[in-house]
């Protein structure tokens, strides 16, 4: 295998980290969804925590970007 079909392959298993982000936010915000249901008056709580959570798997999604790039960028 030569080092651009390496590089390709690798770039590939960076971005998985995106697809992986997407689930997580899912995750997130179908709880967030699924507590406010439950109990209405702790709104307001759990919004800044799942803000919180949402901005940490956003920055995961962010860095498996960048990953993918540099190695765009070595190749």
């Amino acid at each position: 295998m030569d080092v651009q079909s390496a590089s390709l392959i690798g770039m590939g298993l960076a971005a998985v980290g995106m697809a992986g982000s997407g689930i997580g936010i899912g995750y997130i915000f179908g709880k967030m969804i699924e507590a406010v249901a439950r109990q209405p008056e702790a709104e307001p709580i759990l919004s800044k925590y799942a803000w919180i959570g949402f901005a940490l798997v956003e920055a995961i999604a962010l860095y498996a970007l960048v990953l993918a790039f540099i190695i765009m960028g070595q190749a």
